[in-house]
């Protein structure tokens, strides 16, 4: 056998130590997010599941358009959604005549 196969077998072999001495990341468990005790303002429900709401994150407002579920009894935020930074927002809100126009000329 060659150099160069002993020299991958080492390298096999040391990377499998290193693997034993790092243990896999452990998976913690995100705690459950009540939208009942958050600092959301519920601004309209769009349609049954579907809500806009202005709420502070990590020391940011934000405008949500999401989409809720119920589960043991509690609303929760689901997956399909957008957050808007209040600049997103500014920007989308100077676009309504836009898109109010583009809204008439499809109909």
């Amino acid at each position: 056998m060659s150099s160069r196969g002993k020299r991958k077998d080492e390298d096999v072999r040391a990377s499998d130590d290193e693997s034993e001495t790092h243990a896999p990341a452990k998976k913690v468990a995100k705690p459950a997010d009540d939208s009942d005790q958050s600092d959301d303002i519920v601004v309209c429900n769009i349609s049954k599941n579907r809500r806009v709401s202005v709420r502070n994150w990590n020391g940011k407002i934000w405008i949500d358009i999401r989409e809720f579920y119920v589960k043991d009894g509690k609303t929760l935020p689901g997956k399909k959604g957008i957050s808007l930074s209040v600049d997103q927002w500014n920007t989308l809100r100077n676009h309504a005549e836009d898109i109010e126009k583009a809204l008439s000329d499809l109909s």
